[in-house]
């Protein structure tokens, strides 16, 4: 009896994780949209010129779970990232497929100023 639920309830959670792992996550409208490339912790590529990761920075992967940048180090990654006063990467998350097909997203301070983020649809528009 206890086998049966305990079975169930992993079940549930496994088709829950990868359900969300399909869906949109809610992002900051301080997010601009990127290409990273980790290359030696914390020095990564972001966009094709060096950056760096800020201490206590946070990769999220497409599943958010938190990853080891080490993990993704040579991988090409397509990514939301916010940037600390200092202009170090704070919070980086891998893109989901349907992430992906929100191809409005700025990629710049510059665009984003240019247009209106609605929070609630994870969407950008021209004012």
């Amino acid at each position: 009896m206890y086998r049966c639920a305990l079975t169930a309830v992993i079940t549930a959670v496994a088709l829950h994780a990868s359900a969300f792992a399909q869906t949109h996550r809610f992002f900051p409208a301080t997010a601009l949209r990127g290409d990273l490339v980790v290359l030696q912790t914390p020095d990564v590529s972001l966009n094709g010129k060096p950056a760096r990761l800020a201490p206590g920075a946070r990769v999220k992967g497409d599943d958010n779970m938190l990853k080891q940048p080490a993990s993704l180090m040579g991988q090409k990654l397509v990514v939301h990232y916010t940037v600390d006063p200092q202009g170090l990467l704070m919070d980086v998350w891998v893109l989901n497929p349907v992430e992906l097909a929100n191809k409005g997203w700025p990629r710049s301070r510059e665009e984003a100023a240019r247009l209106q983020f609605e929070p609630g649809t994870q969407t950008w528009s021209k004012p």
